[in-house]
């Protein structure tokens, strides 16, 4: 026999007895989304790489280590697995004139790719709602997207997720932070571990974001970036505290908080859950003006953030359950009842319903009480039964399976009415 073949190693099936909990995710998501007047856009998942070279940094862990690329075995274009969403979009939007008749909300979802070491809340194929809106200058698009995200964790039920804020200015502050963090780490290497080191004369910003225990003491000391924000930028910080105190939400300062890529400026933030012995960042982005000038497209400035699927699912499968969607009905016929059947069905659905129709693994017909077995499994209100007698009259037998009312034989009108989910009834 042939050896089972499985999926690769970090990229995961979701299986029909967890997908109830996705869908509740998603549909929350989107509508809190479209609340905010955010509409979908879709691009590809294969974007030419040099389009994330560009955007997100020739020197980082994702670009050097983390992506999937391969050459296009048709015409040798170098191509790449998307491994975030935000460059893709600015992509579309500058490449169909997007913003030609002003700003834009946009939202989309889907899965991303990094080859990196599949662990809890990391996998190589994983999902990420993302949000941007484009042509935007002001603080108060940044704190939108925050507050929004804060409705989101409202709506999913999350109690003990902390935003952390925090402004890493403009170019001209950036340049002369850069070069303060180049002079203290050189005068510290002995304590610097691989990574920074590699990192010292490229890319020391991202040193800040150590996770290493060993450096947390130098990271705490390092010149801080607030130091060098110019007016400009501290009144636009200034702004979005502000909306943010305005919406009563609550928010720390993280003078420390950087994104990975090296388009951001101006704001930046993250939502972190945490427990006794974990923490998820669930949520991260922030303002990346210069992007879709550096893109090639007429500058514009911008604000973004993206979503964790899996590592909001894990958080939400231990607060909520989710049922999936109850059928209306389970349709039963009786033996050479097959075509009608199918009429029926889909009658049925013409009418809205959600229905399934009994049907055997080795296609012959079953008893009564077996597609009745059948139909109360499936978690059905009612059982619709169609037999020779029923067909004969033009009428359908309407059994409720979830109380203990009596089962009626009415004509197809009727039983559409019957089978239709009543609205609750108002309190007195």
């Amino acid at each position: 026999m042939p050896s089972t073949l499985q999926a690769v190693r970090g990229m995961n099936d979701l299986l029909p007895q967890d997908s109830a909990l996705w869908q509740f995710f998603e549909d929350t998501t989107r509508d809190v989304f479209e609340q905010y007047g955010y509409r979908l856009m879709r691009t590809p998942v294969v974007e030419p790489t040099a389009l994330f070279v560009r955007s997100i940094g020739e020197v980082t862990d994702i670009v050097e280590k983390e992506m999937y690329s391969f050459t296009d075995a048709m015409n040798g274009d170098p191509l790449t697995l998307r491994p975030e969403a935000t460059a893709g979009l600015v992509r579309a939007a500058i490449e169909h004139n997007l913003l030609y008749d002003g700003p834009k909300r946009i939202w989309t979802w889907g899965p991303m790719f990094r080859h990196e070491r599949p662990q809890k809340g990391r996998y190589r194929q994983f999902h990420q709602f993302d949000v941007e809106a484009m042509g935007f200058a002001g603080p108060d698009v940044d704190a939108e997207q925050i507050i929004l995200l804060a409705r989101l964790w409202q709506r999913l039920g999350f109690k003990d997720v902390q935003l952390q804020v925090n402004s890493i200015g403009d170019a001209e502050a950036r340049k002369a932070h850069r070069a303060a963090l180049v002079a203290y780490f050189e005068a510290h290497q002995d304590q610097l571990d691989a990574d920074a080191k590699r990192r010292l004369h490229t890319n020391p910003l991202r040193t800040l974001d150590s996770k290493n225990p060993a450096m947390q003491a130098l990271i705490d000391g390092a010149p801080r970036l607030a130091e060098y924000l110019g007016t400009a930028e501290r009144e636009h910080f200034a702004g979005l505290t502000a909306r943010l105190d305005a919406a009563g939400l609550a928010y720390t300062v993280n003078p420390r908080l950087v994104r990975g890529f090296d388009y951001y400026n101006r704001t930046v933030f993250e939502f972190v859950a945490r427990g006794s012995d974990w923490q998820l960042t669930l949520a991260g982005g922030g303002r990346y003006d210069g992007l879709i000038a550096e893109l090639g497209g007429k500058p514009a400035p911008a604000c973004g953030f993206g979503v964790g699927v899996e590592r909001v699912m894990m958080l939400l499968a231990e607060t909520r359950t989710a049922a999936p969607k109850a059928l209306d009905a389970y349709l039963i016929s009786g033996e050479g009842q097959e075509l009608a059947a199918l009429k029926l069905a889909e009658a049925l659905r013409d009418a809205g319903l959600a229905l399934a129709v009994h049907a055997t693994p080795d296609g012959k017909a079953a008893s009564f009480k077996s597609q009745m077995k059948k139909a109360d499994g499936s978690g059905a209100r009612f059982a619709i039964i169609l037999g020779p007698d029923e067909a004969a009259a033009g009428k359908v037998t309407v059994k409720p399976l979830r109380d203990a009312a009596e089962q009626v034989t009415v004509p197809l009108a009727d039983a559409i009415a019957l089978l239709r989910p009543q609205p609750p009834t108002p309190s007195p």
